[in-house]
C-alpha cells in the first residue's frame, strides 16, 4: 500500500492547472503534503526541488480493461462481435488470477510512463487487478463485473457476481489507491434482473456504476428488435439511470432522444475513439453530447482493442473525429480536450478530488519535458495548451507522482520490474492462445 511522502515542492517553467480558469504559471510551485496539494502558487521564496518543465494534473482513463495486454494483437480484423466470441472470451475463460494480475502489472508500468495516474477498470478476478495496480502506485476505480457469457460460470451466477463487488469493497476501503464500483458489462451481456440488481447494489453502496452502452449498431439494433426500445431507454426503464454516478462506455449509436436521457439523468460518457475506430464501430456523436452539457471523458479502452494505453493519442484524435462528424473545425477545441483526459474524466468519475492542481485535490501530478522539439515555439503562454493536445504526446512525459509518491523518474517506473513483467506477459500469453484453439 502507498505512503504519503511528506511535504515537497516542485518548482517547475510551466504550471498548468485545469483549475476551470486554465490557469498557466510561469514558472510555478506546486506544493505536497501527505499525498494532498496544498498550494499551487507563484514562487515565493520558500525551498524547492527545482524540476523545471511543465507540470499538470495526471491523467484520467475512464475505461479500460488493462489486463487485456495478456491479448494485445489477438483477433486482429475482426468486428466487435466475433472478436469477443470467436477470441476474446474463449481466452479469458482459461484466464487464473495470476495471469490477470501480471497483464495489470505490465499495463500498470505502460500507463505510469504515459503520464496516467487514474484508470477506471473493468476485467475479472478484480481483487487482483486492484492489488497489482496498488503495488504499481497506479490509482484505479475497479469496478467489479458482472457478466452472463461462456466461461463466467466459474464466478458465479451473475446474482453471485453483483453481490461480490460489496465484499470487494470491503477488502479494498483502507487502501486510499482504489475504489471499487460496480459494473454490469452490457444490455446484452446481463439479463434485465442483473442490471436492476447492480443499480440496486451501487446505489445502496454509493458505488460507481459503469457500464458498455450502444457501442455498434447491431447491439443497438438487437436490443430494439427485442425489447422495442434503444439501450439508453431500456437502462432507464429499468432503474439504471437512477443511481448518482453512472458512466457509460461508447454510446456510438445514440439518437437525440437517447441524449436527451443522458443529459437529463445526469450520465457520463467514456469515449473510446481508438478502439472505437479500430473495430469500425462507429464514431460517436460527441459534440452533440457536449451541447446538451453531458459530461465526456476520452479513454483507452482495453489494449487489445486499441492496441496500446496511451492516452495522449486519443486526446489527439477525439477531436479530429468530432471535428470530421461536424464538419466543423472549432468543435472541441484543445483545451476541452485537454480537460477531457484530466478534469471532466475526474468529473465522470465522480472523483472531485483528481483532475485539478488546486489545494485539497490528490497529488497526482505528471511533468513534461519542454525541451522536446513539440514544444517550439511558444510565442504565448496559450500556445503550451496547444502543444499538449496537437503535437506532444507520452514521449514527453519525464515524471510521474501519484498520491505524492514518485512513481516514475527520468522516464523509468520505479514500482514495476518491467522485464520480468513482459517475460510473465508473453509466457501466458502465448499459454493462453494455445489452450484456446
Amino acid at each position: 500500500m502507498v505512503t504519503a511522502a511528506d511535504t515537497f515542492r516542485l518548482w517547475a517553467d510551466v504550471v498548468v492547472t485545469m483549475d476551470g480558469d486554465d490557469r498557466i504559471l510561469t514558472p510555478g510551485v506546486v506544493e505536497v503534503t501527505g499525498g494532498t496539494i496544498t498550494r499551487v502558487s507563484p514562487p515565493d521564496g520558500g525551498p524547492v526541488e527545482r524540476v523545471g518543465g511543465l507540470v499538470m494534473p495526471g491523467l484520467v482513463d475512464s475505461h479500460c480493461h488493462s489486463p487485456m495486454t495478456l491479448l494485445r494483437g489477438a483477433g486482429e480484423g475482426l468486428p466487435l462481435g466475433r472478436w469477443l466470441t470467436e477470441v476474446m472470451w474463449p481466452r479469458e475463460a482459461r484466464m487464473g488470477p495470476d495471469d490477470v494480475r501480471w497483464g495489470m502489472t505490465l499495463a500498470a508500468a505502460e500507463l505510469l510512463t504515459g503520464g496516467v495516474t487514474t484508470t477506471c477498470e473493468m476485467y475479472l478476478y478484480s481483487e487482483h487487478l486492484a492489488q497489482a495496480a496498488s503495488a504499481a502506485g497506479l490509482r484505479s476505480v475497479v469496478c467489479a463485473p458482472v457478466v452472463d457469457a461462456p466461461g463466467w460460470e466459474r464466478f458465479g451466477t451473475w446474482a453471485e457476481q453483483a453481490e461480490a463487488a460489496v465484499a470487494l469493497a470491503d477488502t479494498f476501503a483502507d487502501d486510499p489507491l482504489i475504489e471499487v464500483g460496480i459494473a454490469p458489462h452490457s444490455a446484452y451481456a446481463v439479463p434485465l434482473e442483473g442490471l436492476e440488481l447492480a443499480a440496486s447494489i451501487a446505489s445502496e453502496h454509493g458505488m460507481l456504476l459503469h457500464t458498455h452502452v450502444a457501442e455498434t449498431r447491431d447491439e443497438d439494433a438487437g436490443l430494439r428488435e427485442r425489447y422495442g426500445r434503444s439501450v439508453p431507454r431500456l437502462l432507464a426503464d429499468h432503474g439504471v439511470l437512477d443511481v448518482d454516478r453512472v458512466l457509460a462506455a461508447h454510446c456510438v449509436w445514440m439518437d437525440d432522444d437517447d441524449l436527451d436521457l443522458w443529459a437529463a439523468h445526469g450520465v457520463a460518457v467514456a469515449h473510446c475513439p481508438q478502439s472505437n475506430a479500430k473495430l469500425a464501430s462507429g464514431i460517436a456523436p460527441v459534440a452533440d453530447m457536449l451541447r446538451r452539457g453531458i459530461t465526456v471523458a476520452i479513454a483507452t479502452d482495453g489494449p487489445a482493442s486499441n492496441n496500446n494505453l496511451d492516452l495522449w493519442e486519443e486526446m489527439r484524435l477525439a477531436p479530429m473525429l468530432a471535428r470530421l462528424r461536424s464538419l466543423d473545425a472549432q468543435t472541441i477545441d484543445a483545451a476541452q480536450a485537454l480537460a477531457m483526459v484530466t478534469r471532466d474524466a475526474a468529473a465522470a468519475l465522480g472523483r472531485d478530488d483528481l483532475g485539478v492542481l488546486e489545494p485539497g485535490r490528490r497529488a497526482d501530478l505528471i511533468r513534461l519535458d519542454l525541451g522536446d522539439p513539440a514544444f517550439a515555439p511558444v510565442v504565448e503562454p496559450v500556445d503550451v495548451i496547444s502543444h499538449l493536445v496537437w503535437s506532444a504526446g507520452s514521449r514527453a512525459v519525464t515524471d510521474v507522482w501519484v498520491e505524492g509518491r514518485r512513481v516514475v523518474s527520468d522516464r523509468r517506473c520505479l514500482t514495476v520490474d518491467v522485464d520480468e513483467a513482459r517475460r510473465e506477459v508473453t509466457a501466458r500469453a502465448a499459454r493462453l492462445a494455445s489452450e484456446a484453439t
